[in-house]
């Protein structure tokens, strides 16, 4: 029986339902891969005890097994001599594909399955129906059955790699050219599986099952798809529509195309298949009108003739092997195979005298043709392949026969190793597959069991490397985890925040949440950048809700006043920033700005967050600024002179030129003298000022009021704590040095509390205008070498002079910055002066 249709019509399917309905049978595949896929799916029903896998690298042949999944190449059926468990027959056969009949490389191996492969009881061909005028002619007893396909397929035209729908499979015909593709789909889409015939069944299952389990969306392969591999794909789109066949560079035979195209659309759902315009241009991928209807329509040309070669062969030597290999057909529906890489091999070998020597009689020649049948994994080409073979038959026609084990171990040593590029670990692939067929060659070696199981672990462990390789080359997860996310509706995708902030979703980390504040993973490429955004806005929403409630509980502990950065200073929640501190009423009532950051807490979320932030800072600044709330509240206690300084002082943030505020300062009674002082406030020579707000922590926070008050954009770094005097920076902002409780004075400034101090001395040493020396721990406490101490006794209204070869000083009296007369003083000292005031301190 013959079932012929195109894909997507269940014959293969039908085919393992027929087997296993028989006592026995065997069913022959184009692929490795396909024959492994349905061995998987025949142990499943019958059980790995009376089931085998037969192919060229791999056998699997349990004692009872009964039904038999091969590479149709690895066969056994039809050789003099094949036995398997005891049967020299099955009573069901199939051969999947038989079109590939055609084919110029593997074609005569099929067409000798189609001729002389039978079951017992049941014999069945699959394929598509341009094989039907040949099987009419073949075979003219068969039974021909044609299957519909159970969906439509229909012509998509052109489209973008951009712009390619979920669950497309884009086919290429080069390795570069599937690398290439699966690089753009990690840009744009998170990534594509690859697939292609030189896979490993390992590689290509992880492959696959990485695609059909939705991790990516997209699958790039060669015309390997084509061969019966089962996919849940919608569309299949066609990077080119030509290929090298072996010989030459050609456009796809409309078969060929339908093969491909036909993987779109499984069982009753329907496909679409088109091609990929990379660019402006389609590189030559575009179709006829005529092929797309045949495509749709199913409606292919006939093959003409399949490939033949002869498989009676003379063993006599290696020149009648050659000649009857080369005989031609008898029927004009086939047609003499070209030269395969076994026969080109067996040509050059035959010219080598040394093999003629050992390929003597039909045994050696036997030996010489199996060694020719070793398959070029690597595709090395004739000449390179030859010294392989070459090396192998003279193994096997020397001693005991055997290839030495040693030769074995080393190549497997050097191919055993894991580490490389995706093209490396192919080829070490490659080369496993070599010895895997070696090792399952009968009689090759001496203990072929043992070194086909090392061959295979070799290959599993190349093959777990190579997925590994492919999927850290042409997927980016996390990219693919956000396109898949921004898809689902409900946003049910797991969540999880570690304790140091990083966001994860579904195990990919997008970003870190600080506090409120989300910040996308550094190294996110840029059009990466709006995925990572969304998914935040998309699942932190509960989060950030949950925090700002916590915020609203929170204890006063968990927050403080963040004065770095050349920014306005910040409140922090937990180290985090949630709000800034702006220009408010005045300087002790700044504005509270919440951060950008909880824009998207609910109304409710945000009053209760400003509330609880407000209610921090005004206990924060009664904390820290005590002295400055205290004396804001004696303003109803106290003289119009004494409330009017207290505005100015609260207005100074504690810090006041005595100067600035002379009328003020000589209308205070002493009742309003007796009240400053217990709230801290000294009225100094050359400033008013609260010594208690000089600590470097209320200093921070006057410096950060006044930032915000005068609207300074960058906080200047603030004064060393505990210094007495600092270099005046010229970039410093007009009026910093003062807010921070320093006098400037020339290329120094000093803390005002050491003038003060220094002023008293001075008044206290001194004798009118005589010259007097400066005591020797004056200027280490002010912090002050020569040449700066002696600009401070200059301001202080003290000229330099010299005392015995000492450097003394002079009282020689302040100027005014507006002369205007003065009346007389005593004791030597200038009328309005800082030490007429000490004087009548003094006087006290």
């Amino acid at each position: 029986m013959a079932v012929l249709g195109p894909t997507n019509t269940g014959k293969t399917h039908l085919a393992v339902e027929r087997m296993c309905a028989h006592a026995s049978g065997m069913i022959g595949f184009p692929l490795r891969l396909l024959a492994r896929e349905v061995y998987d799916r025949v142990v499943a029903l019958k059980g790995a005890a009376q089931v085998a896998l037969i192919t060229g690298e791999e056998k699997i042949v349990p004692d009872g097994a009964r039904y038999f999944l091969c590479t149709v190449e690895a066969m056994p059926l039809g050789r003099v001599g094949d036995q398997i468990n005891g049967l020299r027959e099955v009573a069901f056969v199939a051969i999947d594909e038989g079109q590939t009949g055609a084919d110029p490389e593997r074609g005569h191996v099929f067409t000798d399955r189609l001729l002389h492969a039978r079951g017992y009881a049941e014999t069945m061909i699959l394929g598509s129906e341009t094989l039907r005028p040949l099987l009419r002619k073949l075979l003219p007893d068969a039974e021909i059955v044609t299957r519909p396909r159970f969906s439509t397929l229909s012509f998509a035209g052109a489209k973008k790699l951009s712009r390619l729908p979920r669950r497309t499979a884009i086919v290429a015909f080069t390795a570069t050219e599937v690398y290439a593709l699966a690089e753009m789909l990690r840009r744009q889409k998170g990534g594509a599986a690859v697939v292609m015939g030189s896979l490993s069944p390992r590689t290509r299952n992880a492959q696959v099952a990485m695609y059909q389990a939705g991790e990516v969306d997209y699958l790039v392969a060669t015309d390997a798809i084509g061969m019966g591999l089962n996919m849940d794909i919608a569309h299949v789109a066609f990077a080119s529509l030509s290929k090298f066949d072996g010989r030459r560079h050609r456009r796809l035979h409309l078969s060929e195309m339908a093969q491909i195209a036909g993987r779109a659309g499984r069982y009753q759902k329907d496909g679409t298949f088109g091609t990929v315009q990379l660019g402006s241009e389609t590189h030559g991928a575009a179709f006829t009108p005529e092929e797309i209807e045949g495509l749709e329509q199913h409606r292919f040309d006939p093959l003409e003739h399949l490939v033949w070669r002869n498989t009676a062969i003379d063993l006599a030597s290696p020149q009648k092997l050659i000649a009857s290999l080369e005989a031609r057909p008898s029927r004009v529906e086939l047609t003499r195979a070209d030269d395969a890489i076994d026969m080109a091999v067996l040509k050059r070998l035959a010219g080598e005298p040394w093999v003629m020597e050992r390929a003597y009689g039909a045994r050696g020649t036997a030996r010489l043709w199996a060694a020719c049948g070793l398959p070029d994994f690597r595709k090395t080409g004739a000449e390179v392949h030859t010294r392989l073979v070459g090396r192998v038959f003279r193994h096997l026609s020397e001693g005991d026969g055997k290839l030495p084990d040693a030769w074995i171990a080393s190549e497997l040593t050097h191919l055993d190793r894991v580490t490389g590029d995706v093209e490396t670990l192919a080829d070490r692939i490659a080369g496993a597959r070599t010895w895997t067929y070696v090792a399952n060659r009968p009689g090759w070696l001496h203990d072929g069991a043992h070194w086909a199981g090392r061959t295979r672990e070799v290959e599993d462990r190349l093959s777990d490397a190579l997925h590994g390789a492919l999927t850290q080359r042409f997927v980016d997860r996390r990219t693919a985890v956000l396109l898949r996310d921004l898809r689902v509706k409900g946003g049910d995708q797991r969540v999880e925040i570690d304790p140091d902030g990083a966001v994860a979703v579904e195990g990919e980390v997008i970003g870190r949440l600080d506090g409120f504040r989300f910040h996308v993973d550094p190294l996110a490429r840029a059009g990466e950048q709006r995925l990572l955004l969304a998914a935040a806005e998309r699942h932190l929403v509960k989060v950030l809700a949950g925090r700002a409630r916590e915020l609203a509980a929170g204890d006063d502990a968990d927050f403080g006043l963040d004065f770095h950065g050349r920014m306005p200073p910040r409140l922090l929640w937990k180290g985090a920033r949630v709000a800034a501190l702006r220009k408010g009423r005045d300087a002790m009532a700044p504005r509270i700005d919440l951060d950008r950051s909880l824009a998207s807490l609910s109304v409710d979320d945000r009053r209760r967050v400003q509330e609880r932030l407000e209610a921090w800072f005004a206990v924060a600044l009664a904390g820290e600024l005590g002295a400055l709330v205290r004396l804001a509240g004696l303003r109803d206690q106290v003289s119009p002179a004494a409330r009017g300084l207290i505005v100015r002082l609260v207005e100074t943030l504690g810090n006041l030129k005595r100067s600035d505020a002379d009328d003020l300062v000589a209308a205070l009674t002493r009742d309003d003298r007796e009240a400053l002082r217990r709230a801290g406030v000294r009225l100094g020579v050359v400033h008013v000022f609260i010594g208690a707000l000089l600590r470097p922590e209320p200093t921070r926070w006057r410096l950060a009021l006044w930032a915000v008050a005068n609207e300074i954009a960058a906080l200047p770094p603030l004064p060393p704590p505990g210094r007495t005097s600092i270099a005046v920076d010229d970039g410093l902002p007009p009026g910093f040095l003062e807010a921070a409780g320093y006098w400037p004075i020339g290329a120094e400034a000093v803390r005002v509390d050491m003038v003060d101090r220094l002023a008293r001395a001075i008044h206290e040493k001194r004798e009118g205008r005589t010259p007097f020396l400066p005591d020797p721990n004056w200027a280490a406490s002010a912090g002050l070498r020569a040449d700066g101490f002696a600009r401070l006794m200059r301001a202080l209204g003290c000229r330099p002079q010299a005392i015995d070869g000492s450097q003394g000083f002079a009282w020689r009296g302040l100027r005014k910055a507006n002369p205007s007369p003065e009346p007389a003083c005593d004791a030597g000292t200038l009328a309005g002066s800082p030490f007429a005031i000490l004087a009548t301190m003094k006087g006290r």
